[in-house]
């Protein structure tokens, strides 16, 4: 694969703000429209604007035109030379993704491959591929959505035992069965949505919507296929020390307690992602020992793809999200995936709030064998990771 040209334009992602598209040419051209978080961690990749993209850019292809480079590693290689910095402070994580997502393409192009082939191939060669559970946003709370929600995401959770296709059949009718639920309990015409594409509704406290949730599973006869997972994003309602919840400042003890309370009474709910702030250490080791062995407690901005913070969340949580735009390349995206392999760890590879029509975590999911992906709801701009879900583990 050889260098020819390097460019970025100003694309819009699913909540109308604008974001980058990285324009690659090789043979042929190649892209990559990167998506945006609204609650990020702190450990995050930095996020340029587009005009700086375009600068970062053309810095970037005086040092690489003309180059050429046979595998994926060794062109995100050549990128972290030039950047460095954890957070990708000089190139800008989402020109560096962007770059490397192209790459990926374009390599696979050229050996007449899938994108998925290719990482298979390059970083995972003995990994089998089952299909992942769905994970799919159908309430949105915190920071995806204007409601009195603490929690950011209520979802539920399919698995597809061998009938991928039926699976996400099943998640579209749950998802409007859900929505129709609604409008009669609240007498409405319309339900707003939240920007994965959940319902943004006020309920009487956080742990509504999960009894609302299973109620509806059980009432279909799904109970062996579905089950339901939670977001809390915690770090999004932490302040000084303290928890803003239900209405009330909370200890970690307290927000422990009501978390095996809704285990306890919603036994569907089986995951718990980010139940503490990501500074609050001894809670999420308190929490794993206490759940760990019946509950996947999965780490997102404690861990934020980095492979260091994955190792030094060991103890911590037995699950991780990862999404690229986190750690800035795919290389380092798949060398988090390592570390959590090692670790013991659950895998569940995500999309952003804000999104784009780019499938690329589909590929990265099927090369992995990811044990879950997370989609958002199965409506709208969403559609199309599902579709390419279908595509990709079909072939």
């Amino acid at each position: 694969m050889k260098v020819q040209k390097i460019g970025v334009r100003p694309v819009f992602d699913s909540r109308g703000k604008e974001t980058i598209e990285v324009v690659f040419r090789a043979k042929r051209i190649f892209s990559a429209k990167i998506p945006s978080g609204a609650s990020r961690g702190t450990g995050e990749a930095s996020v340029f604007t587009p005009a700086a993209a375009k600068k970062s850019a053309e810095k970037v292809q005086e040092k690489l035109r003309g180059k050429e480079f046979c595998s994926l590693r060794e062109f995100d290689l050549a990128l972290l030379a030039l950047d460095s910095s954890s957070r990708k402070e000089k190139i800008g994580g989402n020109v560096a993704l962007g770059l490397s997502i192209a790459a990926a393409r374009a390599l696979a192009f050229e050996k007449n491959q899938e994108p998925w082939e290719l990482l298979s191939e390059e970083f995972f060669p003995k990994v089998k591929a089952p299909l992942p559970l769905l994970f799919s946003n159908v309430i949105n709370g915190g920071a995806h959505a204007r409601s009195n929600l603490d929690l950011q995401e209520y979802m539920f959770v399919a698995d597809p035992s061998g009938d991928l296709l039926g699976a996400v059949r099943q998640l579209i009718s749950l998802y409007r069965e859900l929505g129709a639920l609604l409008k009669k309990e609240r007498r409405v015409t319309l339900l707003p949505r939240g920007d994965e594409g959940g319902y943004a509704l006020d309920f009487s406290n956080n742990l509504e919507p999960l009894e609302l949730l299973q109620r509806i599973v059980e009432e279909k006869g799904l109970g062996r296929t579905f089950s339901l997972a939670l977001d809390a994003a915690a770090s999004q309602f932490f302040r000084k020390g303290r928890y803003s919840f239900d209405g009330a400042l909370r200890t970690s003890q307290e927000l422990h307690e009501f978390y095996l309370h809704a285990a306890e009474n919603v036994p569907l709910l089986f995951s718990v992602e980010d139940p503490f702030a990501e500074q609050d250490r001894e809670a999420f080791r308190a929490f794993l020992k206490k759940a760990g062995k019946s509950m996947w407690v999965v780490g997102d901005d404690l861990t934020a793809t980095h492979a260091e913070e994955i190792r030094n969340a060991r103890g911590l949580v037995n699950g991780v999200i990862i999404k690229p735009n986190q750690v800035g390349t795919v290389t380092e995206t798949c060398e988090a995936l390592e570390e959590a392999r090692k670790q013991g760890m659950k895998v569940i590879v995500s999309h952003r709030s804000g999104e784009t029509s780019d499938q690329f975590i589909v590929h990265l999911a099927r090369a992995c064998g990811a044990d879950g992906v997370k989609l958002g709801a199965p409506a709208g701009e969403r559609m199309g990771k599902y579709n390419e879900l279908l595509r990709v583990y079909t072939v």
